[in-house]
């Protein structure tokens, strides 16, 4: 059975390798075992031999600092709570002016208190031209006009937190606006204050840019600046200059604007395009991978030596006597790299890491390119997190959507899957995974791909650069516009449907992106009033996690690694065992029963389970 197919297979099926042996696991044989985490000092794995002698890697035997074992309530408040990210400008708009506002969001606070959300994380909405929808700040002090006021963030973060909820800031620290006054006096001469504040470069001898990187959304990474006569740096738009955090001075500011929103009592922070910050001593051509002689900058720049050091700086000065967490968008690093970036020692508390998020891709810039992928790479990438997570006290944020990708459903399920039961088989596996589960709004509703013929349809500038470099590549229309339909960031992005009024109540005005044509059936209000809907199965789930403490703070161990169609695994501590076995295939699929032997059925997509056999996209959650 093949879970999803793609235009090109371009990789095997990878074997997963723990303490340099492979793990197979089902119910009856070794099963893979990966301890509880926290942020303590010490985590103690050891190796577990089974009498057919395959290796497991045994329960983390997790302490504090006088040796105790950690029990549930030692764990920290953001480990045993549910994320939930609104893309501010689609949220809900309380103004009609047909942009998502803060306001908006304050006035639906309950319906996310009614989902089990304990951290809202808000994309950008500090000042910005909105090149790139706010990931340009201007200003990190001030809130946008078109999202409201200070006061109306005080606001919030007082209602929110009277439903013990605490709002996590989005830090785009990669960069800046090219409006921001950082970068405006920096470009006005080179003797300046913050002349070094950017990453600065003289032309080649032709007066060509300084090299020949491309950046993520397409075209040169460097601009030229005629005031200053040089190039400045970008991974991502023109508009987004590169911060030179070489520059103590920049560092500094940074940590600074930190403390403001830590003063203000924000819960934590999310950390954008984190893995660029850090650039090479030396600019130098890289082997070109498109028609136009560029390579990618992510393979120039990105996760480059020194970077930790800038990163511990920052977690020692934001962090130390506080209670927020830290998450950091970490594209490009892989699952072995987790020790060196979370826990106690690691310089932030999670990571966003991509394996899975990328499996169907062999180029990231290239969405026409795509590879056929199976379930047990899919389970492999999961379980390689988990292992290398607890390797220093870490915790993992299980996630399938966010604003830069696609939705779940599409990305991850056979084509014809049906919706609702897809959408509830991966809601399963986002709130039973151990670590803390982050939402995309709209997924708990079953949000879909937007389907639009036109490239013009499309509002994300990325989208459209991907789309003209498919055109550039040779591709055609047609298979540039596939790819569009298969990645857009449009899709996780179209307003928030909460009922069948005209534009799904999201806004009295004319919406800033289209409302997805399904908003009649698809919304909150009709949802909460149909007891088999999509979201009255992530507020079952979540009802779950509160009851059942080992979903929240548990190990996890994964059965079945070989099968084809069910991912299964268990999660267990002091507090008890449950068993989670979910068909991702459009087919019925079998399974030895002896793992859930003489256990509850909890939760069941499909009523009361017949212990042995899953229906297509089944998901069913046993008490052992």
């Amino acid at each position: 059975m093949e879970l999803k197919k793609h235009m090109k297979k371009l990789l095997s099926c990878t074997a997963l390798l723990v303490s340099g042996a492979l793990v197979l696991a089902g119910c009856s044989s070794p099963v893979l075992n990966i301890g509880e985490s926290a942020a303590v000092p010490t985590t103690e794995l050891s190796e577990k031999k089974s009498e057919d002698n395959a290796v497991s890697v045994s329960e983390a035997v997790e302490t504090n600092e006088d040796g105790a074992t950690l029990g549930h309530d030692d764990y920290k408040w953001w480990q045993k709570t549910i994320a939930y990210e609104i893309y501010v400008k689609s949220f809900k708009d309380s103004d009609g002016d047909g942009i998502g506002d803060l306001n908006g969001i304050t006035s639906e606070l309950d319906h996310l208190k009614n989902l089990g959300v304990g951290a809202i994380w808000l994309t950008p909405c500090y000042v910005s031209p909105q090149a790139d929808n706010g990931y340009d700040i201007a200003d990190y002090y001030n809130i946008d006009p078109a999202y409201g006021t200070m006061e109306d963030m005080d606001r919030l973060i007082d209602e929110a937190g009277k439903r013990d909820i605490r709002i996590v800031m989005d830090l785009v620290f990669n960069h800046t606006s090219s409006k921001n006054a950082w970068f405006t006096e920096s470009r006005s001469g080179k003797d300046n204050d913050k002349s070094d504040w950017y990453i600065w470069a003289d032309p080649k001898e032709d007066g060509s840019a300084p090299t020949n990187w491309r950046s993520i959304f397409g075209g040169s990474a460097w601009t030229y600046d005629e005031k200053r006569g040089q190039y400045y740096l970008h991974t991502f738009l023109p508009e987004q200059p590169d911060l030179n955090w070489a520059n103590p001075e920049v560092r500094k500011a940074l940590i600074d604007v930190a403390d403001f929103w830590v003063k203000k009592g924000v819960g934590g922070f999310r950390l954008d395009a984190i893995t660029y910050i850090k650039k090479p001593e030396k600019f130098l051509d890289g082997t070109p991978d498109a028609n136009d002689g560029t390579v990618g900058i992510h393979a120039m720049t990105a996760n480059t030596k020194g970077i930790l050091d800038y990163l511990h700086e920052f977690k020692s000065a934001v962090q130390t006597g506080t209670d927020i967490f830290t998450v950091g968008e970490a594209n490009g690093v892989s699952a072995s790299d987790l020790p060196d970036w979370v826990g106690p020692d690691g310089v932030f508390d999670m990571v966003f890491e991509f394996g899975h998020m990328n499996i169907s891709l062999s180029d990231e810039m290239n969405w026409c390119v795509t590879r056929e992928w199976s379930l047990p790479e899919f389970k492999a990438l999961f379980t390689a997190s988990q292992e290398n997570t607890i390797r220093t006290g870490g915790w993992y944020p299980m996630f399938l959507e966010n604003h830069d990708q696609p939705r779940s459903i599409n990305h991850f399920l056979p084509e014809g899957a049906d919706r609702i039961s897809g959408a509830k088989a991966l809601a399963t596996l986002v709130l039973t995974m151990r670590g803390t589960p982050f939402i995309m709004e709209g997924e708990e509703l079953g949000f879909v791909n937007v389907n639009w013929p036109s490239i013009e349809d499309y509002n994300d500038i990325s989208t459209r650069n991907h789309y003209k470099f498919a055109i550039d590549e040779g591709y055609s229309e047609a298979e540039a516009m596939k790819g569009v339909h298969d990645f857009a960031r449009d899709s996780s992005r179209t307003p928030m449907q909460w009922d069948s009024s005209s534009n799904a109540g999201f806004t009295t005005g004319t919406p800033w992106l289209p409302v997805y044509d399904d908003y009649a059936k698809y919304n909150v209000a009709s949802e909460i009033e149909d007891k088999d809907s999509v979201l009255n199965w992530y507020i079952a789930l979540s009802g779950l996690r509160r009851e059942h403490p080992e979903l929240q703070t548990g190990d996890y161990t994964e059965l079945f690694h070989e099968h084809e169609q069910i991912f299964a695994f268990t999660r267990e501590s002091e507090a008890g065992k449950v068993t989670i076995l979910i068909n991702l295939s459009l087919e019925e699929a079998s399974y030895d029963p002896s793992c859930v032997e003489g256990a509850k059925q909890l939760l069941g997509t499909n009523g009361e389970s017949k212990k042995g056999t899953l229906a297509p996209l089944e998901a069913v959650v046993y008490e052992n």
